[in-house]
């Protein structure tokens, strides 16, 4: 990449008056595809980002980057039946939409789920993105045929994870800097639109002062200048307000919010620019459906304000609301976030617990992020073939031994006083916690049982990704042999923004009176990754990049067509 100099960075003009046919407003994912598109197109781009240039990439580079695809190589090689029509009964379940403004959301749905299952694995594969073998069974619902949920596992994960589904977009925007086509802009905020004669000319904003701020550190906000970005067309890709706790708590639907949140993207992600493009009339809708993760946890090695990651987690550990009781079926672990989240806030609390034994935490327990995973990441063989093997360092073990949330214990009456002290209160009973443990146990031994979890983790052992590395065997959880036991207190963890601007299938940004505002685009979660909410109430994971990729190809490939 360039160096971190204005002058390399701004080939049409100074940097408080720029000049291209397209700008970018964003440098995540969305904006490097919309970039990338808008440039081989042959037009000239110009990239606006508020990040110092060592966050280029976005929320992507911190990213599992699990992918959406359908009727895949990997699946069929897994045994895994697929098709188009039942990946769009699943997402059409999953999402459904019941708003008349979730018109243009639908028409995305249905173009999205044609992308997944046809042109979307190939283009990747052209542009080197390669996939992980092993497909993983993410979100699996539970309630009925026509319930939420993926009937079948379709998370797709990049190999080499979120930096290497960054790469080929971020070359291509720099092939574009060295021939003199594409500007990268950092540290320039933008702040208004620009309009003329009732079209989107450009941007309007301020420059701030240089910042060393590392990957995803909050950096610092005090303005040196101001600029003026002048274009044919503008693409919104912002992104949504996941680090703006107090957004999403005005937002939450229904009830109070939880007190305590985490946050699972940088404080960069604030949503502020949305309610700018607001203002200058463009529809903003869907705003209180929001995806959010009930299992976050503590880094211990945090980059940006209240640092949180997400476990992913297999289905066999218990899970229990702040005041130990279980949560009801099928919010067992991986089969519904959101309901468990809607759950574990009703109960008045912030938190809930897994309890699990060390063999299922070892076996079972994943953590989302480039960062987490460094076998993935750095396309590391035989690092990854030590996830096989009990013992060593990894990820989860260094959580175990670091983690402010983990709890170790022999016995559930010693596990339920750790728990408590953790929390400063005495939510668990000792007596219940010993009962609830022994009567799983008492399924597991009977050999079949009327435990629906573990109807759920035996009949997820018949995946074949599941049984290698994702399922424990069922066994007693107080098990010498499994343990010792182990707690970890899970919070809510703030992610992404189901709603955002709407678009219709140009990625055009529409007005509430659904009219195209001429000159303005948006892409990535800005526009609800397509129409303003193409996942309705709730998501199929692995389509949030997904989304990014599919709009960011649609807006830079459209702007460039309209100038």
């Amino acid at each position: 990449m360039p160096p971190e100099n204005s002058d390399a960075h701004h080939p049409h003009g100074s940097s408080n008056r720029i000049a291209a046919d397209v700008v970018v407003v964003g440098a995540g994912l969305s904006g490097l595809v919309a970039a990338a598109t808008a440039y081989a197109a042959g037009k000239s781009v110009a990239i606006l980002d508020q990040e110092p240039e060592a966050s280029v990439g976005g929320q992507a580079h911190w990213s599992f980057g699990g992918l959406f695809m359908v009727n895949t190589p990997e699946q069929r090689r897994l045994g895994v039946k697929d098709s188009k029509d039942l990946a769009l009964s699943d997402w059409l379940a999953s999402a459904a939409f019941d708003r008349p403004v979730d018109s243009n959301a639908r028409e995305w749905a249905e173009a999205y789920v044609d992308f997944a299952a046809g042109a979307k694995r190939a283009w990747l594969k052209s542009l080197g993105v390669g996939i992980f073998p092993l497909v993983q069974w993410a979100e699996r619902g539970g309630y009925g045929p026509q319930g939420h949920g993926n009937s079948v596992p379709r998370f797709h994960v990049t190999w080499g994870t979120g930096p290497a589904l960054v790469k080929p977009f971020l070359g291509k925007v720099l092939e574009g800097v060295e021939a003199g086509r594409v500007s990268l802009h950092f540290r320039h905020r933008a702040l208004a639109l620009a309009m003329t004669a009732g079209k989107v000319a450009g941007v309007v904003g301020e420059v701030l002062e240089p910042s060393t701020a590392v990957r995803g550190q909050a950096s610092s906000r005090l303005a040196v200048d101001e600029f003026e970005a002048s274009a044919g067309a503008v693409v919104v890709t912002t992104g949504g307000i996941g680090a703006n706790h107090g957004a999403v708590r005005r937002q939450w639907p229904g009830g109070r919010p939880p007190a305590h949140m985490l946050s699972g993207v940088p404080a960069s992600v604030d949503g502020d620019f949305l309610s700018v493009v607001q203002s200058a009339g463009a529809a903003l809708i869907n705003g209180d459906r929001m995806w959010h993760y009930p299992e976050g946890i503590h880094n211990y090695d945090p980059v940006w304000p209240m640092h949180g990651i997400r476990i992913l987690p297999g289905p066999s550990s218990l899970w229990l609301d702040a005041e130990g009781h279980q949560l009801p079926a099928p919010l067992f672990p991986g089969y519904d976030s959101l309901g468990a989240l809607r759950h574990i806030v009703s109960t008045g609390h912030s938190h809930s617990w897994f309890v699990l034994n060390r063999t299922i935490a070892l076996k079972e327990l994943a953590l989302s992020g480039s960062e987490q995973n460094p076998d993935l990441t750095g396309k590391d063989v035989r690092l990854l073939a030590s996830r096989l093997r009990a013992g060593g360092d990894s990820p989860i073990q260094r959580f175990l031994d670091r983690g402010v949330d983990f709890l170790q214990a022999a016995t559930p009456g010693r596990l339920a006083s750790e728990m408590n002290h953790l929390v400063g209160d005495n939510l668990i009973q000792r007596e219940a916690l010993e009962s609830l443990v022994s009567a799983r146990d008492r399924q597991v031994a009977s050999g079949l049982g009327k435990d629906p979890q573990l109807a759920a983790i035996r009949a997820a052992r018949r995946f074949a990704t599941d049984k290698l590395m994702r399922v424990a065997p069922p066994h007693r959880l107080t098990d010498p042999a499994h343990g010792p036991l182990i707690a970890i207190r899970l919070s809510v963890l703030t992610r992404k923004s189901l709603g955002g601007l709407r678009t219709d299938l140009s990625s055009r940004v529409m007005d509430d009176e659904g009219r195209a505002i001429p000159g303005l685009y948006a892409a990535g979660e800005a526009a609800g990754f397509g129409g303003g909410g193409i996942h309705g109430y709730r998501a199929l994971e692995g389509s949030f990049l997904g989304g990014c990729l599919f709009t960011g190809r649609v807006a830079g490939g459209q702007a460039a067509a309209f100038v």
